[in-house]
């Protein structure tokens, strides 16, 4: 929780609606639709590098919250992001940030990782990458 709190405090976020920003909430299956179809798309995970090794997206980027800012630069400006987290908290609010920052097309994974491993039952990879 601390570290959530952190993020928000560092990255100097509102409380204002995500679709404000221009970001685009997707579910699981339009993600995994986006993912299969478009192989150009950023994939960034916002959770802590222990979250990463239980499960994560396959082509996932790691990119902590308590550590955005310092390497913001590492996101591409000229393709699609999908941002993603446990469960939709973290990955609003980076991609919030990521759409007022001038990135021109963000997708936030409605419900994280969860809703895409628990509720569809889509695959996640395990372990150190």
């Amino acid at each position: 929780m601390k570290k959530i709190i952190l993020g928000i405090i560092l990255l100097g976020l509102t409380c204002s609606a995500v679709q404000a920003a221009g970001v685009q909430n997707v579910d699981s299956p339009t993600a995994q639709k986006m993912l299969k179809e478009n192989s150009d798309i950023y994939l960034l995970d916002v959770r802590t590098p222990q979250e990463y090794f239980q499960a994560r997206l396959a082509g996932s980027h790691l990119i902590p919250i308590d550590k955005f800012l310092a390497r913001i630069n590492e996101v591409p400006k000229d393709r699609p992001l999908l941002v993603y987290c446990a469960v939709g908290a973290r990955s609003s609010q980076v991609a919030e940030y990521l759409a007022r920052q001038g990135y021109p097309e963000v997708y936030d994974l409605r419900g994280g990782i969860e809703a895409w491993s628990k509720l569809y039952r889509l695959p996640v990879l395990n372990g150190a990458p």
